[in-house]
């Protein structure tokens, strides 16, 4: 319960009305009486004691902010359940991913990336080209930002892939 309370807040600080947004969720649940005041007070202290928000007092109420390693955190969880929608149908385009990334510099960047990219059910085309047929702009600069390779990746859409039958049926689309 208290991990789950910590990830909502940090999730909902971003909000700037995030102690409101915490007071009606808080109040919408039908056993709202059943939430212990000291593990919310707890949870904030937590967040407060590790860097993670900043409380500020304005006009009388008291606001949270993210600092940025709590921003930073907040990423980290959002990379960690990154998931590419699949639509109801495809638009016929792939999404080809090229990059880069010097050898020497990010190594372990690179291979990170590329485990992603397995993760994520991206086609290896090439060795530093992946497809996907889904959009996937969004969670592709994400995972660059959050490996800093963001200068080494460029995302192409393209209307066709010479042989792509591999690719096709990869993703179920034959």
């Amino acid at each position: 319960m208290g991990l789950f309370l910590t990830g909502a807040i940090m999730i909902t600080a971003a909000s700037p009305y995030f102690l409101i947004n915490l007071a009606k969720a808080y109040l919408k649940n039908k056993n709202y009486k059943n939430y212990d005041k000291r593990k919310i007070a707890q949870a904030f202290s937590y967040l407060k004691r590790n860097g993670l928000i900043i409380l500020k007092e304005e006009q009388g109420k008291i606001t949270a902010e993210l600092t940025e390693n709590g921003k930073r955190k907040i990423k980290q969880y959002q990379f960690e359940e990154l998931k590419i929608a699949k639509p109801e149908s495809w638009d016929k385009k792939w999404r080809i991913v090229i990059f880069d990334i010097p050898e020497k510099r990010k190594k372990a960047a690179r291979e990170a990336l590329r485990s992603k990219l397995i993760d994520l059910n991206f086609f290896q085309l090439q060795k530093s080209v992946w497809i996907h047929p889904y959009p996937c702009e969004n969670e592709i600069q994400l995972t660059a930002e959050i490996f800093g390779v963001t200068r080494f990746i460029n995302i192409i859409i393209a209307n066709k892939i010479l042989n792509d039958v591999k690719a096709k049926i990869h993703f179920g689309l034959l």
